[in-house]
C-alpha cells in the first residue's frame, strides 16, 4: 500500500479552494451538488483508510482474535510506520464511527420529536404554531409509500411540512410571508436535509471537510433563496424577508434541518439577492478561478477514491497470502 493508504486522509485539502469559490461563482444548485458529492466521497475514503490502518494495527496487539499470519513482517511492511499509524488508527476510527452515529441518531431524533409535536394537528403542508419565539423551518416527512400514507391519514400527519410560528409571521408582510413559504418549500422539494446530513457526517469523518460543510450550509440556503425569488417574482422581497427574519429568528432545531434564517452569512445572502440572478451553467470554465478549483477538487476526489481502492485491494491480497489455509 505504501503512502497511498495515507493520501485519503489529507486529500480533502484539495477541496478547500472550491469550498470558498463555489459560493460566489457557481449557481447554488451546482455548488451544493458538487460540494456534497466531494464531501461524501472524501469522507468515505478517509474512513476506509482508517479501517485499513486499524486492521494492521489490531493485528499487532497481543491477544487479538485476528489470524496470526496478519501480524507477519510482510503485512507490516505494507504500511509505513505501521506500529505508530496502526495503533493511532484504532481509537481514531472508533471516535469517527461514534461521532457519525451520534450525528445520524440526533438527526433522526430531532425529526421524530418534531413530528410527534405536530401530531393531532390538521394534515396541511403549512403548520402555524402559536409560539412567541420566531422561527420557521422545513420538516421533511417519510417517503411516499402506501403504508406511510395510510399512517399519515390515520394520525393526521403530512409527509412534508413547513413549520412557522405566529411570532415569525407577525414580523413579515404578506409578500414576505409568501417568500418564506416558497423558500421552505424549496428546501423540501430539493431534499436539502439530505445534503446537510451528508456533509455533517463527512465533516465528522474527517475534520478537513469542515469548510465544505460550512459552504453547503450556505449554498442550500442560497439555492432556496433563488427558488423563492423565482416563485415570488421579486428578489428584493426575498432579500427583505431574509433580513427581517435573521434579526429575530432562533433558527432550525438541528443543523441538518433547513431553516429560513439559519445562523451564518445572512448579509451575503441578502447582497446576492439584491444583485443579478446567478447563471445556471453546467460546469465552470477551466480558465477561471472557480473552474480551476472545481477541477482540482474533482481530481483530488478521484485520487482519494483510487488510493483507497488500491490500498484495499493490496491489503486484501497481502492478508489472503499471509493467512494459512
Amino acid at each position: 500500500m505504501g503512502v497511498f493508504v495515507f493520501l485519503p486522509l489529507v486529500l480533502p485539502l484539495t477541496a478547500w479552494p472550491v469550498a470558498r469559490l463555489a459560493e460566489h461563482h457557481l449557481h447554488p444548485r451546482m455548488a451544493t451538488w458538487l460540494l456534497t458529492g466531494a464531501s461524501a466521497v472524501l469522507g468515505v475514503c478517509s474512513t476506509l483508510s482508517l479501517a485499513l490502518l486499524m486492521v494492521v494495527g489490531t493485528a499487532q496487539l497481543p491477544g487479538n482474535p485476528l489470524p496470526d499470519g496478519w501480524s507477519d513482517p510482510e503485512v507490516r511492511e505494507a504500511v509505513p510506520y505501521d506500529e505508530v499509524a496502526g495503533r493511532i488508527a484504532i481509537p481514531t476510527l472508533i471516535l469517527v464511527l461514534a461521532s457519525c452515529a451520534r450525528a445520524a441518531w440526533r438527526h433522526r431524533r430531532v425529526r421524530r420529536r418534531a413530528g410527534r409535536a405536530l401530531e393531532g394537528l390538521p394534515a396541511t403542508s403549512v403548520v402555524v404554531l402559536p409560539d412567541a419565539s420566531p422561527y420557521a423551518y422545513a420538516l421533511p416527512g417519510r417517503k411516499s409509500r402506501a403504508r406511510a400514507l395510510a399512517k399519515d391519514r390515520a394520525t393526521g400527519g403530512a409527509r412534508d411540512r413547513v413549520v412557522v410560528t405566529t411570532a415569525m409571521l407577525a414580523t413579515l408582510t404578506g409578500p414576505e410571508r409568501r417568500a418564506l413559504f416558497a423558500h421552505e418549500r424549496a428546501h423540501l422539494a430539493a431534499r436539502h436535509h439530505r445534503f446537510l446530513l451528508a456533509v455533517q457526517l463527512a465533516a465528522r469523518a474527517n475534520p478537513f471537510l469542515r469548510p465544505l460543510r460550512t459552504a453547503v450550509t450556505y449554498t442550500t440556503e442560497r439555492w432556496a433563496d433563488e427558488e423563492a425569488a423565482t416563485s415570488v417574482g421579486s428578489r428584493r422581497i426575498v432579500a427583505r424577508a431574509v433580513g427581517k427574519a435573521a434579526l429575530i429568528s432562533r433558527g432550525a432545531p438541528s443543523v441538518t434541518l433547513a431553516g429560513f434564517a439559519v445562523a451564518g452569512p445572512v448579509p451575503r445572502r441578502v447582497a446576492a439577492l439584491l444583485g443579478p440572478a446567478p447563471a445556471a451553467r453546467s460546469w465552470p470554465s477551466l480558465f477561471t478561478g472557480a473552474g480551476l478549483a472545481a477541477w482540482g477538487a474533482a481530481v483530488g476526489t478521484a485520487a482519494s477514491a483510487l488510493s483507497s481502492a488500491n490500498s484495499a485491494v493490496t491489503l486484501f491480497v497481502i492478508l489472503k497470502a499471509a493467512t494459512p489455509l
